[in-house]
């Protein structure tokens, strides 16, 4: 009997916890994602195909890999 009991009062924890989770992640709204140079952020406008994401994250990383990286200055 005890339990029974055990058992029942852990699920209605885990069923607290689900609805109170539940609810703080509908209420806040996602964070803010920087915009990538390149990529164009269109609000409202449907998602591109997964094949063009990868396409334009891989040219955006080859481009950020082509400019020339800066040498530090040698004090000797």
């Amino acid at each position: 009997m005890r339990a029974v009991f055990s058992v029942l009062g852990l699920l209605i924890v885990v069923a607290v916890i689900g609805v109170l989770a539940k609810k703080q992640l509908g209420s806040v709204a996602g964070p803010a994602l920087p915009a990538v140079t390149g990529i164009p952020a269109t609000a409202g406008a449907p998602p591109a195909p997964p094949q063009q994401t990868v396409k334009q994250f891989q040219q955006a990383v080859e481009s950020q890999m082509q400019q020339p990286r800066p040498m530090p200055d040698d004090p000797k």
